[in-house]
C-alpha cells in the first residue's frame, strides 16, 4: 500500500513563503498548561487562605485595623467612606458638568461654526474646550452660587448632614435645566417609568431630567449650527458652479471658498454673533 501523501501547498501559499492554516500542537500545549496552572494557583491560594485563617488570632480585622471594634473605629471608618465618596465624585465631575450644565450646547454649536468654516484645526480642540468651558462658568454662576450658600457652606458649618446637603444642591441644577428642557422630551422619560407628572422641578428625579436636558440642549445646538452653515453653503455653491462653468473641475472649490468664508465670518463680526446667541439662550 502506498503512504498517504502529504497535503501540497498551492501556488499562491507557496508565493507567500507560509504553510496552509493548521492549528500547532505547541499552540494547543501551551494553552493547555496556562489553564492548568491558573487551575492549580487558584486552588493553592484559597487553600492557604483557608488555612491562615483558621489559626487564632488572624482575622481581617488584622489586615484593615479601622474594620475593628474599638472606640475609634466608627470615626475611622466615616473618614474611609467619606474619602471614597471624594474620589467617586470626582471621577464621575467630567460628566456631571458635560450634562448637567449648558457645556453640551456650547460645545456643539463652537464645533458647527469651525466645520462650517471648512477648518480642520483651527481652532485647535483645547481652544474651543477651554472656551467652552469658561462660557460654562459664565453662564452656571447663578447657579453655582446657589448651590454653595444652600447646600456647601451650611454643611461645612456642620448644620446639616450630608443627603441633606445633597438634596439642596440637586435644587438649583434641577431648576436650571427643567427651565432649558422641552416638555416633550421630558415626558418621554416620565412616561417610559410610570411616574406621574411633577407639579415642580424639585420633584423630577434626575435620572429622568439629566437625558431630557441633554437632549433638549442637542436639538437646540443642532438648530444653531443649521443656521450657520447656510451663509457658508450659499458661498461654497457659489464657487463650485464658477469653477464649473471655467472648466476648472479639478480645482478644490475649498480652496477658493475658504477665504471668501473667513472674509465674510470677519466682517460679521462672527464670535461675537456666536457667543451672544449663545448667551440669549440662557437668558
Amino acid at each position: 500500500m502506498k503512504r498517504a501523501q502529504r497535503p501540497r501547498w498551492s501556488g499562491m501559499e507557496k508565493r507567500k513563503g507560509r504553510r496552509p492554516w493548521r492549528t500547532p500542537r505547541r499552540v494547543v500545549y501551551k494553552a493547555g498548561l496556562c489553564t492548568l496552572g491558573l487551575v492549580v494557583g487558584t486552588v493553592v491560594a484559597g487553600g492557604c487562605a483557608h488555612a491562615w485563617a483558621a489559626e487564632p488570632g488572624n482575622s481581617l480585622a488584622s489586615v484593615l485595623p479601622w474594620l475593628s471594634d474599638g472606640s475609634t473605629g466608627p470615626q475611622q471608618v466615616s473618614s474611609a467612606l467619606k474619602l471614597i465618596l471624594l474620589l467617586t465624585v470626582l471621577s464621575v465631575a467630567p460628566g456631571l458638568l458635560v450634562l448637567m450644565t449648558c457645556f453640551t450646547r456650547v460645545v456643539v454649536v463652537l464645533s458647527f461654526v469651525r466645520n462650517a468654516l471648512s477648518l480642520q484645526q483651527s481652532p485647535p480642540n483645547q481652544v474651543l474646550v477651554g472656551l467652552a468651558l469658561f462660557i460654562t462658568l459664565f453662564v452656571m454662576q447663578p447657579t453655582l452660587a446657589a448651590a454653595n450658600q444652600q447646600a456647601l457652606q451650611p454643611y461645612l458649618r456642620g448644620q446639616i448632614s450630608q443627603a441633606v446637603a445633597v438634596q439642596r444642591a440637586e435644587l438649583p441644577f434641577k431648576e436650571f435645566m427643567a427651565k432649558h428642557t422641552r416638555r416633550q422630551d421630558l415626558d418621554l422619560f416620565l412616561s417610559y417609568r410610570h411616574l406621574p407628572e411633577p407639579a415642580q422641578p424639585a420633584e423630577i428625579p434626575l435620572t429622568a431630567l439629566v437625558p431630557a436636558y441633554t437632549i433638549s440642549e442637542l436639538k437646540t445646538a443642532f438648530q444653531i449650527g443649521f443656521m450657520i452653515y447656510l451663509p457658508f453653503l450659499v458661498i461654497d455653491l457659489v464657487v463650485a458652479t464658477t469653477l464649473m462653468s471655467m472648466g476648472m473641475m479639478m480645482l478644490p472649490p475649498v480652496m477658493i471658498s475658504l477665504p471668501f468664508k473667513l472674509l465674510l465670518f470677519v466682517l460679521v463680526d462672527g464670535w461675537y454673533l456666536v457667543v451672544k446667541s449663545l448667551l440669549s439662550g440662557y437668558a
